[in-house]
Order: C-alpha cells, then sequence, then structure tokens
C-alpha cells in the first residue's frame, strides 16, 4: 500500500520560512518523480515544484521560483519543500504526489497523493 505523510506545516508570518517534509512507503521511491501541489480555498489545486529521481533537475511555478526549493533524500524515501520569503498568498493546503514520467505540471498525471499539510502566512 503507498503512502505519502506530509508534514511541518502551520502558521508563520510574512517573510518567513517554513520546510515541508513528505514521506513515502510502499513504492520505489528512487525510481518516482515526486512533485508538491497547493490548493487555496476557492481555487483549484496548482503545481508548485517537481524533482526527478535523483534530485538533480527540478521544475518550479514561476509564482515560487527563487523562493522555494524542491529536494530529495532516497536513503530515507522523502521529498522535501523548502519555503523562504513566505507571502499570504502562498497560503493554502500543499500536497505531494507521485508520478513515474517526468517533471510534470499536470496534477491528473501523479498517481500518488498525501493528505496535505496546511500552510498560513499571516500579513
Amino acid at each position: 500500500q503507498v503512502q505519502l505523510v506530509e508534514s511541518g506545516g502551520g502558521l508563520v508570518q510574512a517573510g518567513g520560512s517554513l520546510r515541508l517534509s513528505c514521506a513515502a512507503s510502499g513504492l520505489p521511491f528512487s525510481r518516482f518523480y515526486m512533485g508538491w501541489f497547493r490548493q487555496a480555498p476557492g481555487k483549484e489545486r496548482e503545481f508548485v515544484a517537481a524533482i526527478n529521481w535523483s534530485g538533480d533537475s527540478r521544475r518550479y511555478a514561476n509564482s515560487v521560483k527563487g523562493r522555494f526549493t524542491i529536494s530529495r533524500d532516497n536513503a530515507k524515501n522523502t521529498v522535501y519543500l523548502q519555503m523562504n520569503s513566505l507571502k499570504p498568498e502562498d497560503t493554502a493546503v500543499y500536497y505531494c504526489a507521485s508520478n513515474p514520467l517526468g517533471l510534470i505540471i499536470d496534477l491528473y498525471e501523479y498517481d500518488y497523493w498525501g493528505q496535505g499539510t496546511q500552510v498560513t502566512v499571516s500579513s
């Protein structure tokens, strides 16, 4: 049974930082591309970042480029999202997901999802 479990969300002031983690089990983690998505209230789920299986190739949404960094530790079956210079518009539930295909922004190409972790940025 595949499980993706996010952690690290919380309440932070604008300009602050958070690091999200996503621990995976039940899948050959090092063979999968991993992505982070987010969904704000009343909005569609949107792509944030993705990383390839080896961790040496990344893709970011324009809205987070230069502020967020995705990374992974295959020995720990974990993917991370370091979020710096947070803005109120970053407030959302953040999800990690896996796909076997590539650095894809289309959420429908991702096969497994976590339950999400809430990030709230106050102004």
